[in-house]
């Protein structure tokens, strides 16, 4: 039997969002880290030193619970924040501020994938590997340490890795609709992980049903920067076990990142579990209560999203699907579509044509700057009324047969009149004009 026969991928995701708001998470220090000078953006709360006390960011859990709304997930309306016990010289503290049993956001459903929890925290400082008077060093820069963090967990639900980068693209689009993030992966703002495990299928017959044990490890690849990579770091890996699993060898439970240069996947710890990270509630932050009005007031703010926008578009403007998804995975250009359209509706199609294939939009920031361009260069200068008047009556009275075949039924002679008319007047005949009082003469009027 083949091994693509014999083993179904399980695969779950897990995706860090960092926030967009203009302080951290436990402290007033800037968030915008990206760029800045190493180790300027900090202060003793995020630099983790004794005596300093957290004090929750409002805006970062109300983008978190945004979130989490966006996904169809449920709401914790007593929520509480954990610390998450590991040594790496990246987390100052000693442990990491996170949630753990009462996370904001739980059970939701994006589509057929489930989504167990949508959770707030704080992102760790960054390491960087360099070399200082020819020796190699890392170095820790603390300016993103502290940073607003989501983390979204999905249920193992995916067994097609296309169907993950998909799932991911779309998450990227919503995140950017709701304006709680650049989810930029090359700044880090957008991070992806992967768990895979593989399934092995028994050989009783088929019968529709979805195997419901799931394997008793996994293996993730972390902090993976780009849909390409991961894509390519899922494949690698989900031959790598096969490869094991086939010759009868325990895979084990890993952390694994991706090496680009040697197109492989790469050891880097053995995976934890929960109870090694010894949670235990953070004593310095009070639970935090979402009340139905609270929870009302944010999902009033989750905007249309892009698949709701798609339905629109097509039933609207009845665009081709390729032009909806070109607009659609950019709001602003969307939003851009969208005013421009209204200024000239029956030109939607028209409008869409020229932001997509000619980039009009960049020449004209304002929609009616567009819209403008557009009337002009459709618009033809047509000969006055009196003046096609006057051709039309030339034609029909240098055409008496074509006349009397078109009162004897033979409609289609209309044409070769209209050519007539256009021929006089050098083609610069409105055409629906023309056809308007060449019937009303040829009807007696």
């Amino acid at each position: 039997m083949k091994l693509n026969q014999t083993y179904k991928p399980v695969i779950g995701l897990e995706v860090h969002i960092e926030l967009a708001t203009n302080s951290k998470m436990f402290c007033g220090c800037p968030a915008d880290h990206f760029g800045k000078k190493p180790n300027t953006q900090t202060c003793p709360v995020c630099l983790g030193l004794p005596g300093a006390l957290p004090v929750p960011n409002k805006k970062a859990i109300d983008w978190c619970i945004m979130l989490g709304l966006a996904l169809g997930c449920k709401i914790n309306k007593y929520s509480t924040f954990d610390r998450k016990h590991y040594f790496y010289p990246d987390l100052p503290k000693g442990y990491q501020i996170s949630q753990y049993d009462d996370p904001f956001c739980y059970e939701g459903k994006f589509e057929d994938i489930r989504i167990r929890r949508v959770h707030m925290e704080e992102d760790t400082a960054k390491l960087q590997h360099t070399e200082v008077n020819r020796k190699k060093v890392s170095l820790i820069d603390f300016n993103r340490s502290g940073v607003p963090l989501v983390e979204l967990v999905t249920e193992p639900d995916f067994s097609d890795v296309d169907e993950v980068i998909l799932f991911l693209q779309e998450l990227q689009k919503i995140i950017r609709y709701l304006g709680i993030s650049t989810a930029d992966m090359e700044k880090g703002s957008m991070r992806l992980e992967a768990n895979i495990s593989l399934l092995l299928l028994g050989s009783e017959p088929n019968t529709g049903s979805e195997p419901v044990t799931l394997p008793n490890y996994k293996v993730e690849l972390k902090n993976i920067n780009s849909f390409r990579f991961l894509k390519k770091a899922m494949l690698y890996e989900i031959e790598r076990q096969k490869d094991l699993l086939s010759n009868n060898k325990k895979i084990v439970q890993e952390t694994r990142g991706w090496n680009e240069a040697r197109s492989a996947t790469v050891s880097q710890r053995i995976k934890e579990e929960a109870m090694d990270y010894r949670y235990f509630p953070e004593p310095d932050i009070p639970p935090i209560e979402v009340s139905d009005k609270d929870i009302k007031i944010l999902s009033d703010k989750v905007p249309e999203l892009p698949q709701t926008k798609r339905e629109r578009f097509l039933e609207q403007y009845n665009l081709s699907k390729e032009y909806i998804e070109i607009l659609v995975s950019d709001l602003t250009k969307a939003n851009y579509f969208e005013e421009a359209s209204k200024l000239s509706p029956d030109m939607a199609k028209t409008i869409a044509n020229a932001m997509i294939n000619q980039n009009l939009d960049k020449s004209y920031p304002e929609p009616a700057g567009l819209v403008k361009k557009l009337v002009e260069l459709t618009k033809t200068d047509f000969s006055p009324t009196p003046e096609v008047g006057l051709a039309i009556k030339s034609v029909l009275v240098e055409n008496p047969e074509v006349v009397k075949s078109y009162q004897n039924g033979k409609g289609q002679v209309v044409g070769f009149l209209i050519g007539q008319v256009q021929k006089i007047l050098n083609g610069k005949g409105d055409p629906k004009q023309i056809n308007t009082i060449l019937l009303g003469k040829l009807h007696g009027n």
